[in-house]
C-alpha cells in the first residue's frame, strides 16, 4: 500500500511530460507532413547528360607536369 504512494503520483508525472512532450512536437511542426520525405527519396534529380560528360572528359585529361627547377 505504502508504494501506491509514490507509483501513482509518478505514473501522474510522466503521462503529464509525455502530454507535454507530445504537445510541443504536434505545435512544432513534426507531423506536419508525413509522407513527403518519403517521396522525395524517391524522387532523385538526375543530373543532365551534358554535366557528366564534361565532368568525365576532365578526369580523362593529364595532370600537367610539375615544372621544378634543379631536380
Amino acid at each position: 500500500m505504502n508504494s501506491l504512494y509514490l507509483l501513482i503520483p509518478l505514473s501522474v508525472l510522466l503521462v503529464f511530460v509525455i502530454g507535454l512532450l507530445f504537445w510541443w512536437s504536434v505545435r512544432s511542426g513534426q507531423f506536419d507532413d508525413l509522407e513527403g520525405p518519403a517521396y522525395r527519396l524517391m524522387m532523385d534529380d538526375d543530373r543532365p547528360p551534358s554535366e557528366t560528360k564534361a565532368s568525365d572528359s576532365k578526369a580523362d585529361t593529364p595532370a600537367e607536369p610539375d615544372s621544378r627547377d634543379g631536380d
